[in-house]
C-alpha cells in the first residue's frame, strides 16, 4: 500500500540485541493532504529503513510505501503500519517505479528493449468485411 503526506515528526529509535543479532526500530508521522488530513504513524525495522526517514527533511512531501498487520494480545487487537520505503514525493511527477528511481543509490533496471513490429506487404485488399 502507498500514502502520501508530509513528514512531521521522527519517533525515536529503539534498539536492542536478539539471538538473530543486534536490531533497530525508528518510526516517523506524516500528516495527509485533502480536506480532512489525518495523521498516521508507522514503524520502520532495520538500519537501512530507519535511516531513510532521517534523510528526509522535516516538512516535506514524502511517498511512503507500507503493509499493515494486526495482532491479538490479552483479547485486544493492535495493528502496526509497517513502512518498506518512504521517498521524497513530488506532486505531478511520476512514481519512482515508473521513472527507474533507485532508492539508496542501487542501479536502476535498464529499459526494456522491443523488436520492431513485422511488416506485412499489402496488395490492395484486406479481409475486413466492411
Amino acid at each position: 500500500m502507498e500514502i502520501t503526506g508530509r513528514l512531521i515528526q521522527l519517533l525515536p529509535d529503539v534498539e536492542g540485541d536478539s539471538p538473530r543479532g543486534h536490531w533497530v526500530r525508528g518510526g516517523f508521522v506524516i500528516e495527509t493532504d485533502g480536506e480532512y488530513p489525518r495523521k498516521v504513524a508507522f514503524t520502520a525495522f532495520g538500519e537501512e529503513r530507519v535511516a531513510m526517514a532521517k534523510n528526509i527533511p522535516m516538512g516535506s512531501p514524502v511517498q511512503v510505501t507500507f503493509n499493515a498487520e494486526s495482532r491479538e494480545f490479552n483479547e485486544r487487537w493492535y495493528t502496526d503500519l509497517r513502512a518498506s520505503r518512504i521517498q521524497p514525493f513530488v506532486p505531478g511527477q511520476m512514481p519512482p517505479a515508473a521513472t527507474g528511481y533507485a532508492w539508496a543509490g542501487a542501479p536502476a533496471a535498464p529499459a526494456p528493449q522491443f523488436a520492431a513490429a513485422p511488416t506485412v506487404e499489402s496488395n490492395g485488399e484486406d479481409d475486413l468485411p466492411f
